[in-house]
């Protein structure tokens, strides 16, 4: 069975670099409606540093999406909302435009039973 991924956000709380990041990740889950497809836990590597040692984190801001146990993506010092976006694509839900568009288009022909 899949478990929720879990999305680490590891940070310092005296950097501006890593609020600026926080506000990204809560705008690109907030604008694909994905807010319930992670378990976000946020991690200052001040407080854990074993933790930050043991998953190799260098600087700070680093995301990583952790899934069953195993890092399956990673973003040193993101820049914006289009990096996290892009590394967190394959578990995001559609744009809502997307899901709007599949709705309201009529099914494959070879779908309709004669």
């Amino acid at each position: 069975m899949q478990q929720q991924p879990r999305l680490l956000f590891f940070y310092s709380p005296q950097s501006g670099r890593c609020r600026r990041t926080e506000g990204f990740i809560a705008q690109v889950l907030q604008r694909r409606h994905n807010h319930d497809t992670f378990k976000l836990v946020r991690i200052a590597v001040e407080q854990r540093p074993d933790l930050a040692e043991l998953l190799r984190i260098q600087t700070v801001p680093t995301l990583l999406v952790v899934q069953n146990r195993i890092v399956r993506a990673r973003l040193t010092e993101p820049k914006g909302c289009r990096e996290i976006e892009t590394l967190l694509r394959p578990w995001l839900s559609p744009p809502l435009k997307a899901q709007q568009a599949e709705a309201a288009s009529p099914p494959p022909t070879d779908a309709i039973a004669g």
